[in-house]
């Protein structure tokens, strides 16, 4: 997505040798990110809650199947979210858009009734799909892609993603605390809060710092166009919204029907990315073979974010259920654990920046890499179905072991994550960088809507034999990667 230069750079030092705009978005990221994660650290724990103890008492089941489709809309929405800035709105407005229904959400979720759910996290995941591409396309928009400014733009990338993980690691600790021990409301409106500072800090300093970055609208649609996709997306909404009227005056409505019917639409959409793009007659040969070993990387990554995104939801529930949490006499809440992979991310990064610059042309190939990433985050669920074997009979597991699985798949998030997104800017048809970008957050709301239905079978198989299910299909996966590593290295014709 594309954003207007900001001139001057170069001369623009003042935060952490960076221009001074960056700070306005780190800071603006990482409270939001405090926002998005303190809610996911208690959402699944508040909607299998007792009623009695203010929660919604829904089966493990329903709660991890509307946790999933949730992370899976935030993803989805991204599509349209970027979409929005590039045609209609421009980078900077559709931030601010986003961050208000973002805040919205939060409060609506912080109202002490059951019917909030779904407004409140449907308001969070258009807000956030809003909000997060463009952002990220405001701080590269800081820096002269004409200029030399490669490394500055790669040192401003990771100071930004630190405010990500910084935001991530402390949201569990006071929302997870305020939710689970004083009150769940008191929890989302922690978020609320932590949002509100978020867009405080971007109407303040957005004008001041940014100057012209983001005001530009990159590609203006024409109002014939703009008035067939409005007209398209309202008659869809009006026949979703008649539908669940009729559900309800039936008395049939049931979080199932949401769950599957916004699973198969995420679940449809890249097959439609795939084919419009395979149907473009001017790709080359080269670029049919590069999109033909994206499918392979596309595979790859609903197979790890399956997965990997059960953290919040599965995990957390086992955390909660199965696991001894004392420090001394102290015993800290199931949300707390949350907080161990960005601490992972910025204890780790560093290191792997340093290994893959150390190793140059030694390291793994991206596909090597990948069949890594997938092995790991199997191996992982392995632990996790023997600590389900052990706690099967009411023993409770050391929270240490849960530590443990997440730091093995904070290592196979950063082989898998940075590599799949680098991928998706280099193997995409030149004038499709966007659509293939789209793609790879579709694989994550792809993995995220398969978790959420596949979570049914956590009850009839127990912790043991579902996580060891996963386990397995993950392994599997990795497998075939490893013995297609030449063949998919092949296709990508020259991209490593």
């Amino acid at each position: 997505m594309a954003t207007e230069l900001r001139v001057p750079t170069a001369e623009d030092h003042r935060f952490l040798g960076q221009p001074v705009g960056l700070a306005t978005l780190f800071s603006t990221e990482l409270w939001e990110r405090f926002s998005y994660y303190g809610m996911r650290a208690i959402l699944v724990l508040y909607l299998v809650a007792p009623t009695e103890n203010g929660g919604l008492g829904m089966s493990t089941a329903e709660a991890v199947g509307i946790y999933g489709v949730y992370s899976a809309m935030v993803w989805l929405l991204a599509v349209p979210g970027g979409w929005l800035s590039d045609r209609l709105w421009g980078p900077r407005k559709t931030v601010l858009i986003g961050a208000f229904i973002i805040a919205g959400g939060h409060y609506v979720l912080a109202i002490p009734t059951s019917w909030a759910i779904w407004p409140g996290l449907a308001c969070v995941a258009l807000g956030t799909g809003f909000l997060k591409p463009n952002i990220s396309a405001m701080v590269g928009g800081l820096y002269d892609e004409d200029s030399d400014e490669g490394e500055r733009r790669d040192a401003g990338f990771s100071i930004y993603y630190m405010g990500i993980n910084i935001g991530g690691f402390i949201a569990p600790f006071v929302c997870g605390y305020l939710g689970q021990e004083i009150g769940w409301h008191v929890g989302f409106a922690a978020a609320g809060i932590g949002m509100t500072v978020a867009l405080l800090v971007y109407v303040l300093l957005a004008p001041r710092t940014l100057g012209p970055i983001g005001k530009r609208v990159p590609n203006p649609a024409e109002r014939a166009l703009l008035r067939k996709v409005f007209t398209i997306t309202g008659v869809g909404l009006a026949i979703c919204a008649i539908l669940a009227i009729i559900d309800v005056a039936l008395g049939t409505f049931d979080s199932k029907h949401v769950i599957w019917f916004l699973s198969a639409v995420t679940i449809a959409t890249p097959f439609i990315y795939f084919t419009r793009i395979f149907r473009n007659k001017s790709l080359s040969p080269i670029e049919v073979s590069r999109m033909r070993a994206y499918i392979w990387i596309f595979v790859g990554a609903v197979m790890f974010w399956m997965i990997f995104d059960q953290g919040g939801s599965i995990l957390n529930l086992f955390a909660e259920n199965n696991t001894s949490r004392y420090i001394g006499d102290f015993q800290f809440p199931a949300s707390w654990l949350q907080s161990v992979d960005p601490i992972g991310i910025i204890i780790f990064a560093p290191v792997f920046a340093y290994l893959w610059i150390k190793l140059g042309k030694r390291a793994p190939s991206l596909p090597a890499k990948f069949a890594i990433a997938i092995f790991l985050i199997g191996f992982s669920f392995f632990v996790m179905s023997y600590l389900g074997k052990v706690s099967s009979g009411g023993t409770l597991v050391a929270w240490e072991w849960l530590v443990l699985v997440f730091f093995i798949q904070v290592i196979a998030e950063l082989l898998l994550s940075p590599t799949g997104l680098s991928a998706s800017t280099q193997l995409a048809p030149r004038g499709m960088e966007s659509q293939v970008l789209a793609l790879w957050f579709l694989a994550t709301a792809v993995g995220d809507a398969i978790g959420g239905l596949l979570a049914g079978l956590q009850e009839p198989l127990g912790n043991a034999g579902y996580f060891a299910l996963l386990g397995l299909g993950a392994v599997i996966v990795a497998a075939i990667f490893a013995t297609q590593v030449k063949k998919i290295s092949k296709l990508m014709s020259g991209v490593h």
